[in-house]
């Protein structure tokens, strides 16, 4: 296995079964904070929060609580952490049934793809009537985002798609062996992939209207924390939406930083790409604007009951919170740290190492696809 196999199984790698749990916030004004993550490369503003001191600025004593991506919506509801910032449409149906979860903050935008075989002809939504679809779950955010898509374009997808599920990692081995003709995924395998010429994206959510816009992933706290310690939850909101703004203006900072103190396993140069094809711009405005749009679409591709009001279901999910606000965004400066951007170059660059490294392996055996073992 080579290195960026190695690195991409262990970012995709999720953790064992439960949260490791910190002790319990106190009630009331506590200045306790749990935060869970996942170990994901977009979560580089958890991490950012930590390292920089941004939930110290707040008054907050922030603990970190690792989680599984099978369950994570559940321990934030049951308290097992108190924050996170997570995909707004993966939160959406679980809070039409009565989740107590808010959120509170756009973080960044365009994580998602829809992405068809290059060798074959699929090159619009409309292409996919039909067709097999690899996801690395059903109702994970790429399976989501694909229903949004094909519901927006006519296409019944309970009824026109043929779904197949495999490990995250191997979703490229799929589209090799011809299983699928095209995949739903999420970064950094979406630009693996593009960058070893294995797909096309027939939808993006980074470029494509009227998703290009739209924040896919929020700040989400857990209501009775909420309730129970505003001020805490306020300022566990800004630190977040803080080092969302650092990360934008430092992608390869952060992305090293991420590496360097294990929150995930990848490299710092594939870590970097990842980083830099999602916007970090933090958003009040944007997120609520987000959970409005999401659920409609939702709504329409058959993921939301026919009977929800859309409105009262996004007026419901979100929280606006004291000294949280677009025009306090717009007037916080974060520091642009040397060394801290990407370079101009660096998915030429990226993509010429991916090619010379497959080069090297066909000298002794068989090359490996970077996305084809978990």
């Amino acid at each position: 296995m080579n290195r960026f196999s190695t690195s991409l199984a262990a970012l995709i790698i999720l953790v064992a079964a439960g949260c490791n749990k910190a002790p319990n916030t106190a009630d009331g004004g506590g200045n306790k904070v749990r935060v869970g993550y996942i170990g994901l490369t977009c979560e580089a503003p958890i991490f950012m929060a930590v390292e920089k001191g941004f939930f110290k600025e707040e008054g907050l004593d922030a603990s970190l609580v690792k989680c599984e991506w099978a369950n994570y919506k559940d321990v934030l509801a049951l308290g097992g952490f108190d924050i996170t910032h997570h995909l707004v449409m993966y939160f959406l149906k679980p809070i039409e049934q009565g989740l107590d979860v808010k959120f509170t903050g756009g973080i960044h935008r365009g994580c998602l793809r829809v992405q068809a075989s290059a060798k074959g002809n699929i090159r619009r939504i409309t292409d996919l009537r039909g067709k097999r679809i690899g996801v690395p779950g059903m109702g994970t955010p790429p399976f989501i985002f694909a229903n949004r898509v094909l519901g927006a374009n006519g296409i019944d997808a309970g009824k026109e798609i043929s779904w197949r599920v495999f490990p995250a990692g191997e979703l490229g081995l799929a589209l090799d062996k011809g299983e699928v003709d095209a995949v739903a995924d999420s970064e950094p395998i979406g630009s693996l992939l593009l960058a070893e010429g294995k797909v096309v994206n027939v939808a993006d959510q980074a470029k494509d209207a009227p998703y290009k816009d739209e924040y896919c992933c929020a700040v989400i706290v857990n209501g009775k924390f909420l309730n129970a310690n505003p001020k805490a939850a306020a300022g566990a909101t800004r630190a977040l939406l803080k080092a969302a703004k650092w990360v934008e203006a430092n992608p390869a900072a952060a992305a090293r930083l991420s590496v360097e103190k294990k929150y995930l396993g990848s490299n710092p140069e594939l870590n970097t790409v990842a980083i830099s094809h999602l916007r970090y711009v933090p958003s009040v405005s944007g997120a609520e604007a987000a959970v409005s749009s999401a659920a409609a679409e939702m709504k329409v591709a058959g993921m939301l009951s026919p009977t929800t009001n859309v409105p009262e279901l996004a007026k419901r999910a979100f929280a606006h919170l004291d000294g949280v606000s677009d025009e306090w965004l717009e007037k916080l400066e974060v520091e642009r740290v040397a060394g801290g951007q990407v370079p101009p170059d660096q998915d030429i660059r990226l993509f010429a190492e991916l090619i010379l490294q497959d080069k090297e392996e066909s000298c002794c055996k068989a090359p490996k696809s970077l996305v084809s073992q978990k």
